[in-house]
This record gives C-alpha cells, sequence and structure tokens, in this order.
C-alpha cells in the first residue's frame, strides 16, 4: 500500500504507518461492532462493554502489527510487556476516562468512542514503533 501513495507523501510516512492504519482500521471495527452489540443490545454497563470490545482488539492488533506490520523478530515476552504496559496506559486515558466521561456528560457513545480513538491511534502508532517494536540499530 506504501508504494501506491504519492512520491512526496512516501517520503514522509513510514511504510509502518500505512500498515498500522490498514491493521488499526480492521481492529477498531471489530472493537465497535462489540460494544455496539454488548451495550445496545446485551445492555452490559457502558465501561464493560468498552473494555470487553478494546481487549479483543487490542489482542488481535498486537498479533497482526507483529506478525505483519513491524515483521518483529524481538522476544515476543518482552514485547508483550511492552505492549500491555502501553495498552493499560492508553486504556486508562483515553478509552476509560476520556470515552466514559464524554458520554457521561451527554455525548453519544459511538461518537465518544470516536473521539477516544483518534487520540489512541496517535499515541498507540507512536508507542508501537518507538518502543513495543523498537528496532535496535548500529550504525
Amino acid at each position: 500500500m506504501h508504494s501506491g501513495l504519492p512520491a512526496p507523501v512516501a517520503r514522509v510516512v513510514p511504510e509502518t504507518a500505512v500498515g498500522f492504519a490498514a491493521i488499526s482500521t480492521t481492529t477498531y471495527a471489530i472493537d465497535l461492532t462489540l460494544l455496539a452489540v454488548l451495550f445496545d443490545v446485551l445492555r452490559w454497563p457502558y465501561p464493560v462493554a468498552v473494555t470487553t470490545g478494546y481487549v479483543v482488539a487490542f489482542g488481535l492488533a498486537f498479533v497482526l502489527n507483529r506478525w505483519l506490520n513491524f515483521q518483529s523478530h524481538g522476544p515476543v515476552g518482552r514485547q508483550t510487556g511492552r505492549y500491555v504496559v502501553t495498552v493499560l496506559a492508553n486504556y486508562l486515558l483515553f478509552i476509560l476516562a476520556l470515552s466514559t466521561t464524554l458520554e457521561w456528560v451527554g455525548v453519544q457513545y459511538l461518537a465518544a468512542r470516536l473521539v477516544a480513538g483518534a487520540c489512541e491511534a496517535v499515541f498507540m502508532y507512536l508507542m508501537m514503533r518507538t518502543f513495543v517494536f523498537r528496532l535496535k540499530r548500529y550504525t
């Protein structure tokens, strides 16, 4: 997909950003679908529904990003630990605090989750690139 970008854009946007966007779009759709089913259909409490969708989506995102996007061959245990720390920070800041606060003040729950999702996308990409799947480069 990266090779299909216009040359000026391709020079600025890393390949991993394009892969991250594709994987994140898919896992985010899974997250929102689970949220809608659990909250609207099954009437689960919002924090429980949003947490369940989040856990499923981010577990899948880790596997797909490690395998397809960052093509990491680093120690899976260490990367998993870093990912868990990153996901917990992301969850507390954006998913639980921001989306729940927005829903509590009257923002429609899916809109609240979309706002939180935009914030989390930037945070998660930067953390995955620099912390979770960081490459040791020797020059």
